[in-house]
């Protein structure tokens, strides 16, 4: 998938006007590419418009207008784009309180060696986390993952996929339902 150019963002007074429209349809595109696994994990499996939405409100809200911060958040965003044949997402690790959270994270260490998707009846392959945000006391709550899809799962990708974490303080499992597979599949292409 090809990343986001600059001269694809749109400055902050056009980007208003646009967003008066764009906002409830990638609300509703988030929502076709958002997963819940468990109580508590969820996937946003990102693509080129979720991305460019993204670099679009942090320059919203933190009223960037200087090209070097713009190509600044264009450069951090764009690692968030699939890689060839595979598939992106920000993982967000949910808790209802501060003091649940902190302790949830820190039980969650290592999740990186137990997140993976599997698709029919083929291995599952594990999800490659950001390694920066990897730290030996705790987790951070949003964490940025990749998946790698070789063509025979790209091919069998309509047979079944389910997520899958199998940490020891953290089981469960999603299956994708026919609407998820098809979102999906769009980024092989």
């Amino acid at each position: 998938m090809k990343p986001i150019d600059i001269s694809e963002i749109a400055n902050i007074a056009e980007y208003e006007l646009e967003r008066k429209t764009l906002r409830p349809k990638m609300m509703a595109l988030k929502d076709r590419r958002r997963i819940r696994v468990g109580d508590h994990l969820t996937f946003l499996f990102e693509n080129r418009e979720t991305v460019r939405y993204q670099i679009q409100e942090m320059m919203r809200i933190e009223r960037m207008v200087e090209q070097a911060a713009i190509r600044h958040e264009v450069d951090t965003y764009n690692e968030l784009i699939p890689p060839p044949g595979g598939l992106s997402a920000s993982l967000l690790i949910e808790y209802a309180t501060a003091e649940e959270r902190d302790v949830k994270l820190r039980e969650l260490v290592g999740l990186e060696d137990h997140i993976a998707i599997a698709v029919a009846d083929l291995p599952p392959v594990r999800a490659r986390f950001d390694g920066r945000q990897i730290a030996t006391d705790r987790l951070s709550a949003v964490q940025y993952i990749r998946f790698a899809l070789t063509p025979d799962r790209r091919a069998r990708w309509r047979q079944g996929v389910r997520l899958v974490a199998g940490h020891p303080h953290y089981r469960a499992e999603a299956e994708l339902t026919p609407e998820q597979l098809a979102e999906l599949e769009l980024d092989f292409q």
